[in-house]
């Protein structure tokens, strides 16, 4: 008795994965560990190794301990850096210290080139490592370049002085920084009206992170709020 003929095709049988399949992805996940560790490992080793090359031959060989180990010790320039600014910011914070600081920096100002390199200098570190006040409080979203584009930046301070003067407008303005991918140090300062800056809710640190990764690493707290305002706006 014939059979009769079935023109569907049989199911190819399915592929099982190989051992190189089986082993790319171990290794994958193996360099998604190792990148970063290994990464920051590697700048703190670099970091460490120049602060040595620069104060370790202002140190006197009798405070040295290579002179009395034989073996080059690295990290050793870092304490030493470390005690001498320890040192300077003791001394600084005194009356005598300020005195010869204002003097020094009154001997500056005569300076021409040296004038402006120590004033821009000096308000950077201000800046950046002031302990009285931070930077950015605030992540925000402003539109720009324009409209219907939407860029991450930081609410520094409201304008004040010449510029909220000057400006055309009669709202406040906000000081926004809008920092660049991937290197957020640099950026463009823009002053936008208060209502058109949209603050954010996670904190800078992760918002840092979301420009320096473009989009990659995307805070987890906001993530979840996000994909409950999505649901919640499917479901209406």
């Amino acid at each position: 008795m014939n059979t009769p003929f079935d023109p569907t095709p049989a199911p190819a049988p399915k592929r099982r994965s190989g051992l190189f399949t089986s082993l790319r992805s171990s290794f994958l996940t193996g360099i998604v560990v190792i990148a970063p560790v290994g990464l920051t490992i590697w700048l703190i080793w670099t970091l460490f190794g120049w602060v040595d090359s620069v104060v370790l031959p202002l140190v006197p060989n009798r405070f040295n301990p290579e002179q009395y180990i034989g073996i080059n010790l690295r990290g050793v320039g870092v304490i030493f850096f470390i005690l001498f600014t320890i040192v300077v910011g003791w001394v600084a914070r005194g009356l005598i210290g300020r005195s010869l600081i204002r003097f020094a920096e009154q001997l500056v100002e005569r300076t021409p080139i040296v004038r402006s390199i120590y004033s821009g200098t000096k308000q950077i570190a201000e800046t950046v490592f002031a302990q009285s006040e931070r930077s950015f409080e605030k992540a925000c979203l402003v539109q720009y370049p324009r409209k219907g584009i939407w860029a991450i930046g930081f609410v520094s301070t409201q304008a004040k002085g010449e510029i909220a003067m000057r400006a055309e407008t009669t709202s406040d303005l906000m000081s926004v920084f809008l920092p660049t991918t991937p290197n957020p140090t640099s950026g463009f300062l823009l002053y936008i009206p208060r209502e058109d800056v949209i603050e954010l809710d996670m904190t800078v640190e992760d918002a840092a992170k979301l420009v320096i990764s473009a989009g990659l690493v995307y805070p987890q707290d906001a993530a979840a709020k996000a994909a409950r305002l999505e649901a919640a706006r499917n479901a209406a």
